[in-house]
């Protein structure tokens, strides 16, 4: 995979977090709903997702919303409201895995290409290589 399928498959995962269903994008849309729980997001003081008898859940103080708080949202709700969110989540989990794919991939690429780049510079890197390969078996 290459680098760019990295990329995009980033923002396809991130794309859907910013729309799951359930995610409120504002306090005014909690007007009159009562409040299950409150989970604090790990990374950001005093960030928590409220989470709501209905299903919904909001990130406070509203995101901006980046990425990694989408996702800790969504990790910290997801006792909560996975019930009510089954299909959602599932999918969710699905563009996980497949970003996790994705970055461990275009790892591998970046190392190949960076080995292949620098082998006519550095004459020696070939046989470097073929050292750690003998010592790893």
């Amino acid at each position: 995979m290459r680098p760019e399928d990295k990329w995009k498959t980033n923002m396809e995962k991130v794309a859907f977090m910013k729309q799951f269903p359930g995610l409120l994008a504002a306090w005014e849309a909690a007007a009159g709903k009562t409040i299950e729980a409150i989970r604090p997001l790990r990374g950001k003081d005093g960030a928590v997702v409220v989470i709501f008898t209905d299903g919904c859940f909001l990130a406070a103080p509203p995101l901006t919303p980046e990425p990694w708080e989408l996702g800790e949202a969504l990790h910290a709700a997801r006792p909560h409201v996975e019930q009510a969110h089954r299909e959602a989540y599932a999918q969710y989990d699905r563009l996980l895995a497949k970003d996790k794919e994705a970055s461990r991939t275009a790892r591998l690429e970046k190392i190949v290409g960076a080995i292949q780049n620098n082998l006519e510079q550095i004459p020696e890197l070939r046989e470097r290589i073929k050292q750690l390969v003998r010592e790893w078996e």
